[in-house]
């Protein structure tokens, strides 16, 4: 029977925290299917299989593109949160089941510092219609190649290359002065390909440059399987813990208050003072103190001492 080992779980958190054997849970034997056409499965199934004892099954003609693409030929219409679900109802239609899995991910600048620091979001939603509960896990992390670049030769990618993983994580090309599908050339990994994408972007833009960004497709990326594999574990840990009330599974943390106040002044600061951990099935809800247990926040979060 698969156990979670510490080389398998990434926040070194084992199965739960009374150590029981999570496959004898309400899923063992069950299958869900997984909305993806980027090999999402190779993060997310071990899992959910060793966890939980749950199979994930992936459909073969499902288009989740249609939903958004990060290249932005196809808007995405909703929040992160809900074209995951939308994504996850996508093959519980098809194929007629009624466990259901999706990830979606955003990247950007991070939220929390001032500096220009990219992060990744990643959501993985799990739907059961059996149940009538839907458990969202979410992941912010710095661990990230997202980045981008504008070139006119191959020397002006040394550097960016370098940060990107390239090619062990693929890049696209495009024309620098806009998104033209024609010249969108997406999962390139090799360097004579490359070569030819820029010089042919390059010509096509009207500035005379490509624009080189990181795929962020996740068959393509492996720091970004990297973090869904590491939300996958999240998700197992949060479907194999019952509620405290209802004994459904999910049960975990659902959202947080801030408000940490300034250890010289006292002032509510924007850092979390609160956990709130929750129930997707009933109204069951805990507030409790950070898992750190910090009381305080230093100064230099305080809009009144550090303005």
């Amino acid at each position: 029977m698969d156990r979670f080992s510490p080389r398998e779980d990434p926040d070194g958190q084992g199965p739960n925290r009374r150590g029981a054997r999570l496959s004898d849970g309400p899923y063992k034997g069950r299958v869900a299917i997984l909305a993806t056409k980027h090999a999402k499965e190779r993060a997310i199934a071990r899992p959910l299989r060793a966890a939980l004892g749950l199979f994930v099954a992936v459909p073969d003609r499902i288009d989740t593109d249609l939903l958004g693409t990060f290249t932005g030929e196809v808007e995405r219409v909703g929040t992160p949160r809900e074209v995951a679900i939308k994504k996850a109802r996508l093959g519980m239609s098809a194929y007629g089941v009624a466990l259901g899995l999706a990830s979606e991910g955003s990247f950007g600048p991070h939220p929390l510092f001032p500096l220009p620091i990219a992060c990744g979001h990643e959501i993985l939603a799990f739907v059961d219609d059996d149940r009538g509960i839907t458990v969202i896990e979410s992941l912010l992390t710095e661990e990230t190649n997202f980045d981008h670049c504008p070139a006119r030769t191959m020397c002006d990618l040394e550097g960016f290359l370098n940060r990107a993983g390239f090619p062990s994580h693929a890049v696209i090309v495009r024309p620098n002065d806009g998104l033209r599908s024609d010249y969108l050339l997406k999962g390139i990994a090799d360097l004579k390909t490359l070569e030819d994408a820029v010089i042919r972007c390059a010509t096509a833009s009207a500035d005379g440059a490509a624009h080189v960004e990181t795929d962020m497709r996740a068959h393509v990326n492996p720091t970004r399987q990297k973090a869904i594999r590491r939300l996958a574990f999240r998700l197992a840990r949060r479907l194999a813990s019952p509620c405290p009330s209802c004994e459904a599974p999910g049960w975990g943390r659902t959202g947080v208050e801030k408000g940490l106040p300034c250890r010289e002044c006292g002032t509510p600061t924007e850092l979390v003072k609160h956990e709130v951990f929750g129930c997707a099935s009933c109204d069951r809800k805990d507030v409790r103190s950070r898992g750190d247990e910090r009381e305080e926040a230093e100064e230099r979060h305080c809009p009144l001492c550090n303005p």
